[in-house]
């Protein structure tokens, strides 16, 4: 299996250009939603979920920044039996507005159906017969996630690492060097024709961000 068996369609608000996505694989129906963000993006999912006839069967949520997390109750109105994967030291972020940032943005995100079930580093999920390896990327939120399916060669890497760059660290849970060293030790270590999928901007691959990455370096 190739990463051209992966269909991922990104949706991206008007504001942040976050990465939403739902994720299927080869003509299969089963998908599943990832960081659905700000609208209109919780719309726009709910409606390709139907035009595609597809049957999701997971949130999966790199981090709970509140850019990856304001579509989730729209998703749940129309999916109410959808479970949702989330690093446990990061639940509480779900319904704080300071916490999950989006209160100094004047946005004020609470996620209202916020029941979720714990993505620890290890873990596995499945989708349509691939595995999926959860990792700790935190450092940019406190307890971030990436998920990794080796047989496709590909990572959804939320604001871990960026084509060029990093997630920012200046918040007030953010731990740069913990970010960079989650990075080299479980990114860069994955076979350089991974391809990285962040939660803003352009997909990559491990390989690139290895050689040209300022942030990486050394």
């Amino acid at each position: 299996m190739s990463n051209s068996d992966v269909h991922i369609k990104i949706f991206n608000d008007p504001f942040y250009a976050e990465n939403g996505m739902v994720i299927s694989i080869g003509s299969g129906a089963a998908c599943w939603v990832v960081d659905p963000g700000l609208p209109p993006q919780g719309d726009e999912i709910v409606a390709f979920i139907a035009e595609k006839g597809l049957q999701p069967e997971k949130i999966v949520l790199t981090h709970a920044h509140g850019d990856h997390i304001a579509g989730i109750d729209v998703i749940r109105e129309a999916f109410p039996e959808i479970p949702m994967y989330l690093a446990k030291g990061e639940w509480h972020m779900l319904t704080d507005a300071h916490e999950n940032l989006s209160s100094q943005h004047g946005v004020g995100t609470v996620v209202k159906n916020a029941s979720a079930l714990d993505l620890a580093p290890g873990d596995e999920l499945s989708l349509d017969g691939t595995v999926w390896k959860a990792f700790d990327v935190s450092g940019h939120s406190p307890d971030g996630r990436a998920v990794y399916c080796e047989s496709l060669k590909l990572a959804l890497v939320g604001d871990a690492v960026f084509a060029g760059s990093v997630g920012r660290t200046d918040f007030h849970h953010s731990d740069g060097e913990r970010l960079i060293r989650n990075i080299k030790e479980n990114i860069l270590t994955l076979p350089d024709d991974t391809t990285l999928i962040p939660g803003h901007g352009p997909a990559t691959t491990v390989g690139q961000e290895r050689a040209t990455n300022p942030y990486l370096q050394g």
